[in-house]
């Protein structure tokens, strides 16, 4: 004779049959990817820029151009009149952007990717040009830049190798001079060289701003931005 054997399902059985067999459930959706930085096109790095629309005697519309970043909805073009130091930030859905310049000019720009849902963002490298202008026989140096050390950074005291990049369209450069100072902006110059290194004594507990004055050929000149360290 066969028998049978009942079991009995607690409550609390039938509850974990019920709520834990399906992993179907919604999940959490896939963080928006951050963009990746642009490639600069045109104007192209320490160049004359002679494309453009002339619209006066001292102004062209010049057509910016960047390779399309991964991931990236929108751009910042970031703008630098390296002659006044003032910057401009002008936004683009494409990936090219008509700016108007002034004519003769020394500029700078780079490029900002932006996505839309996250604020993670990649800029480009940094490029310069001049901005064609009428009459130029000679043009001034780019302003040094590429500092070492780095802005911001903390050194060493004792003896220190400043460090910079100089670039002229005319290849004429013939003089740096360094100015290197407790004060912002700096007035105590450390002399001139033609070389792009200048050995300097540093003190500790002190902070200290440096810039470039570059000169070529033909006497014209340019200053560098304000850079700045900490001596330890």
């Amino acid at each position: 004779m066969k028998t049978f054997k009942y079991i009995s399902l607690t409550p609390v059985f039938l509850l974990l049959l019920a709520c834990g067999g399906s992993d179907d459930g919604p999940t959490d959706p896939e963080p928006t990817p951050a963009p990746s930085a642009a490639t600069l096109v045109f104007p192209e790095n320490n160049s004359e820029c002679t494309e453009g629309t002339l619209l006066s005697d001292s102004e062209s519309e010049v057509v910016f151009r960047w390779n399309t970043a991964e991931n990236a909805d929108s751009y910042t073009v970031n703008l630098r009149n390296l002659d006044t130091d003032g910057t401009q930030e002008i936004n683009a859905n494409t990936n090219e952007l008509a700016i108007r310049l002034n004519r003769g000019t020394p500029y700078s720009w780079s490029v900002v990717s932006l996505a839309n849902g996250t604020t993670e963002t990649a800029e480009s490298a940094i490029w310069r040009f001049y901005n064609a202008g009428p009459g130029i026989e000679n043009y001034s140096p780019f302003p040094a830049d590429n500092p070492s050390p780095k802005s911001g950074a903390s050194v060493n005291p004792g003896t220190l190798t400043l460090q910079w990049t100089g670039n002229d369209l005319d290849n004429d450069i013939v003089s740096y001079e360094v100015f290197l100072d407790t004060n912002n902006p700096p007035t105590v110059s450390e002399g001139n060289t033609s070389a792009t290194t200048l050995e300097v004594e540093v003190v500790t507990g002190t902070i200290l701003y440096w810039r470039v004055i570059t000169t070529d050929a033909a006497n014209n000149s340019s200053q560098s931005e304000i850079f700045q360290f900490r001596v330890n």
